[in-house]
C-alpha cells in the first residue's frame, strides 16, 4: 500500500479542522443523474503494480478542496474498505481512504499482490460527501 504524503497529510489535518464546521454545515445536495464511476480499471481485471486509476464524473464537476462552488466536489478513493465512513462527516484520510483534493482525477497506486476493492466517494468542499452520496460501485482487482 501506499504510504501517506505531505499533501495527503495536509488533507488529513483540514478535514480534522473542519470537522466542527461540518457538523453546522449540513449536507450539500447532489444534482439528481450525478455519478462517479472508474474509468480503469475495471472491475474483475488483473493488473500489475503499480496500478494506474482512473476516476470519471458525471452531473458533477470538479473542485479543489475548500472551494465551494454549486455542482462541483472532489475525490476520495476507498482502498481495501469493507465498511463506508459516515456520510455526514469528513471522510477519513488515511492509507485506505485517500483524498484527492487539489481536484486530480487519476493516481498511481503500489498495491501488493492479490485481490485489492475500490470504490470512488465524492466529498463537498468540507470533505463531506453528498446527499444523496456520490459513490461508485465497489470494485474487485487482482494485482499480479
Amino acid at each position: 500500500m501506499n504510504m501517506i504524503t505531505n499533501t495527503q497529510r495536509f488533507f488529513l489535518y483540514s478535514v480534522l479542522a473542519v470537522s466542527m464546521v461540518s457538523a453546522a454545515h449540513g449536507a450539500t445536495p447532489a444534482p439528481d443523474g450525478a455519478a462517479v464511476y472508474f474509468v480503469s480499471p475495471m472491475d474483475g481485471q488483473t493488473v500489475s503494480s503499480p496500478v494506474t486509476v482512473r476516476f470519471g464524473l458525471e452531473g458533477l464537476g470538479v473542485a479543489p478542496a475548500g472551494v465551494e462552488r454549486g455542482s462541483t466536489g472532489h475525490h476520495h478513493l476507498l482502498v481495501d474498505v469493507d465498511d463506508l465512513p459516515a456520510m455526514n462527516q469528513p471522510v477519513p484520510a488515511d492509507d485506505r481512504h485517500i483524498h484527492f483534493g487539489g481536484g486530480q482525477t487519476q493516481t498511481t497506486l503500489e498495491l501488493s499482490p492479490g485481490e485489492h476493492t475500490l470504490q470512488l466517494l465524492v466529498g463537498d468542499h468540507l470533505h463531506v460527501p453528498h446527499e444523496p452520496p456520490v459513490m461508485s460501485e465497489q470494485i474487485t482487482i487482482t494485482v499480479e
